[in-house]
């Protein structure tokens, strides 16, 4: 799946099938979703969904918890636009094999 796929999906009632828990975290924030990609994010804990968990936590102002999980997924703090950053995380989970299956 490309990126602009993955944007033109956020029109789409449901996530695409195939999603890591990471994307799917990013797809639901996509959709104004916080708490549902807060719980996929977590549902990756120790993977992928650490750099979405830190994303989603500098969204809501908490900038501390952020800094824990951007740590744990190997992440310098972000301090670009909120969009940017989205954009770039889903990039690189798309990016990587297996992130998203057909």
């Amino acid at each position: 799946m490309t990126f602009d796929e993955f944007r033109a999906s956020l029109e789409q009632e449901t996530p695409p099938a195939g999603l890591s828990h990471a994307l799917r975290a990013l797809w639901l924030d996509g959709k104004g979703d916080w708490d549902g990609a807060h719980g996929e994010a977590q549902a990756d804990e120790g993977g992928d969904g650490d750099w979405a968990h830190a994303y989603l936590h500098r969204k809501e102002g908490d900038l501390g918890n952020a800094g824990y999980w951007y740590s744990r997924a190997g992440q310098p703090a972000a301090k670009d636009a909120l969009i940017a950053e989205w954009e770039r995380i889903a990039r690189a989970l798309l990016a990587k094999d297996g992130a998203a299956k057909p």
